[in-house]
């Protein structure tokens, strides 16, 4: 393989990307590399770019359908970008892509800033989230958003866009169709809150979530997005699909908006099996589900 000559490259080959995912289902990367810091990860990007080898950037692998192939290229896992800045005086907050959600959740609320206390039930990183447009409810990272730091894969250009320029939109981002790979992001939450209680939200916020959705076994978080003025596990269990198997992939029997891993689901059926919700839901109450999970390595995906 010719590296180019670029200092700072670290990758392994041949690695299976089912330990990468939380579903516990993927293919085989080529090339596959974890950068510490966005130094790392730019020279990364830039590595991919000159040796013109197919990239892509996986974060913590919620949300996440990787097929079981060769996936050809570098795949690069963000996890342990894991730099957090604060400025407690004035709420801002600068992460790198791969700071996990329930840290930073942890680390706000240890240092009284108010605002991201629903975070701390989300599996998924800064990057991931901004991506996803994830959210919980009605909350979800972009309100909380001041700029991004991104680096445009086919110019190398390295620079920063505000919020403005970002049309967000239920769990959707340009950052989904666009070019750009998201390095850094700042962050604004209230200052000089009450850590005493805000530690307290923090931790109802995760009992209610571990309390109504699995976390026992292998899952991607929601399947689907909801649809308007409605929930998708509720149309879900309405028709009575909890518990429906196709191989090792189940619908929870806890909540009907996650797809379970019972121990060796393949990415098939998984597929097969939100292929199947999508076309009862759509038979039985007119309505199209679109998931709201991200694939890789399907012939349209």
């Amino acid at each position: 393989m010719n590296n180019k000559s670029m200092e700072n490259i670290n990758f392994c080959e041949n690695i299976n990307l089912s330990n990468y995912t939380t579903i516990k289902v993927g293919g085989c990367a080529e090339y596959f590399s974890k950068p510490i810091n966005k130094n790392e990860f730019i020279n990364l990007i830039k590595w991919s770019h000159l040796n013109n080898q197919e990239c892509r950037v996986i974060g913590a692998g919620s949300n996440l359908l990787i097929n079981n192939i060769f996936l050809r290229g570098l795949t690069i896992c963000t996890k342990t970008m894991k730099s957090i800045k604060l400025d407690c005086n004035k709420g801002i907050v600068e992460a790198e892509a791969g700071v996990m959600l329930p840290t930073l959740s942890n680390i706000l609320a240890k240092n009284g800033l108010k605002g991201g206390e629903w975070t701390v039930g989300i599996p998924g990183t800064v990057g991931g989230a901004i991506c996803m447009n994830a959210g919980s409810e009605n909350l979800s990272l972009a309100q909380n958003l001041l700029s991004v730091q991104v680096i445009d894969t086919k110019t190398l250009e390295i620079y920063e866009i505000q919020k403005k320029d970002i049309d967000f939109q239920y769990r959707f981002s340009p950052f989904q169709q666009n070019n750009l790979q998201i390095i850094t992001a700042k962050l604004l939450f209230e200052p000089k809150g009450n850590i005493k209680q805000l530690l307290e939200t923090t931790k109802r916020n995760l009992k209610k979530k571990t309390d109504s959705q699995p976390y026992d076994l292998p899952s991607f978080g929601s399947v689907f997005k909801n649809p308007t003025n409605n929930y998708a596990g509720k149309l879900i269990e309405e028709l009575g699909l909890k518990g429906f198997k196709i191989g090792d992939a189940e619908i929870s029997t806890l909540h009907g908006n996650f797809i379970v891993n019972n121990s060796s689901a393949s990415s098939q059926d998984i597929l097969e099996l939100i292929t199947v919700i999508q076309q009862k839901v759509l038979q039985k109450k007119g309505i199209f589900l679109q998931p709201e999970v991200r694939m890789i390595g399907f012939d349209y995906a």
